[in-house]
């Protein structure tokens, strides 16, 4: 896969979800989420101007919404999408039998409204658990829902919970003188630790694409990007992550083989690492964002281990939140993590710092490891001495604000 530094690859300035051709999204505000900041949105829906090849990766928690169900059945069916509704405040999770008929129904009312068969809807919703949807506000938003090529960004919005803003990008590249597009958005600020996905991340594309390879080729990028991804360790019950491909900007199916498949496959990456990276910016209460990359590990999954249990640290966010130089944390994270490890032979960078070389602490000045660390990104960089694999993995530093959002979070 290429870069996305690549000169072919252009991002695009307030780009997002529908910036591919053929693409249109709305949001409304229905009165089920009663928080965050104005405008307040709780309830989209981004439609396609005709059949979509989908390509999804769901949570792998025992405990889902019925969203998630239906949304594996569609993709086990190998049916094409035309249209994905969001509403958020309400996970529709733990509801028993009435969840499940109110899924079906918000799939009816919306193909309804747009003019699609329900068949055709992909629903996700985010919020609260154990609560049943208030049907009737619901029916009302979609009611009043307009969808235009200018409304990804109260798609993006009506989607979000406690994130502190919207997440959303596009990149453009061109392949033997056609130009596609790939388009994203992404919702999450707590309860992240990905398990095949994360939190909600919609991304469409112009391109047409075969959805066997594209499903292979989602599912690749997930473990590189939005499963490298974590905020607080835990789960949700309705991580969603769904590739549309509506085929607009003409051209023979894109699958192995074809030329654009490599820059297709990359694009999508550029896209979801940048969505992933936001997540963590904007992780509830964080004041930084934590990039750890862990090369010299015997194995891939060694190097995935390592990483993801970097950010994952408790100890490892505490230590950035109060710009300590006890570096120690990265070394306990990494022996604890399952990886393979030999302490005689790892070293450790804070920032630009080495910390540890092969195993020994160097000579450097800790209180200028301290100040590397004053910044709005820290990276810890650790290499394990035994290989040539490596991996990288986002988190987010925890604050006493982390505290007062979900302890208030339904009162």
């Amino acid at each position: 896969m290429m870069d996305d530094n690549e000169p072919n690859l252009q991002w695009i300035d307030d780009g997002g979800v529908t910036t591919p051709a053929g693409f249109s999204a709305g949001g409304v505000y229905t009165g089920v989420k009663t928080y965050g900041d104005e405008p307040r949105l709780d309830l989209g829906v981004l439609l396609a101007d005709r059949d979509c090849a989908v390509a999804g990766v769901f949570t792998r928690s025992q405990v889902t919404g019925p969203a998630v169900s239906r949304n594996r059945e569609l993709l086990a069916s190998g049916r094409s999408g035309r249209a994905i509704f969001v509403n958020s405040g309400n996970a529709n999770t733990a509801t028993g039998e009435q969840g499940v008929r109110d899924t079906e129904t918000l799939a009816e009312w919306t193909g309804a409204r747009v003019g699609i068969d329900a068949s055709k809807v992909w629903v996700g919703s985010t919020g609260v658990i154990g609560r049943l949807l208030p049907m009737p506000m619901l029916e009302a938003g979609i009611a009043a829902l307009e969808v235009t090529p200018e409304g990804g960004g109260d798609f993006a919005r009506a989607m979000i919970t406690t994130d502190t803003r919207t997440k959303e990008t596009a990149v453009r590249f061109e392949v033997e003188g056609r130009t596609y597009h790939v388009g994203g958005c992404a919702k999450g600020s707590g309860m992240i630790h990905p398990d095949m996905a994360t939190m909600f991340g919609f991304m469409t594309t112009d391109a047409p694409a075969d959805p066997a390879w594209l499903q292979a080729a989602l599912g690749l990028i997930a473990d590189r990007t939005f499963n490298m991804l974590d905020i607080d360790m835990d789960t949700s019950t309705s991580d969603t992550v769904l590739v549309f491909a509506n085929g607009a900007a003409g051209g023979d199916e894109i699958g192995r083989g074809h030329p654009a498949a490599g820059a297709l496959a990359a694009a999508i990456e550029a896209v979801a690492r940048h969505l992933t990276r936001e997540l963590a910016r904007d992780g509830e209460g964080a004041e930084t964002l934590i990039e750890a990359v862990v090369e010299g590990a015997a194995e891939l999954e060694d190097a995935r281990l390592a990483a993801r249990t970097i950010v994952s640290s408790p100890l490892v966010k505490t230590m950035v939140t109060g710009r300590d130089p006890n570096w120690g944390r990265v070394m306990m994270a990494i022996g604890r993590s399952g990886a393979r490890v030999d302490q005689t032979l790892v070293s450790v960078w804070v920032g630009p710092h080495c910390v540890l070389e092969r195993g020994t602490p160097t000579a450097v000045d800790l209180a200028m490891v301290s100040v590397a660390m004053a910044e709005d990104e820290v990276q810890l960089r650790v290499d394990l001495g035994l290989g040539e694999a490596s991996a990288v993995a986002w988190g987010c530093d925890l604050t006493a604000e982390y505290v007062h959002i979900n302890a208030d979070y339904t009162t």
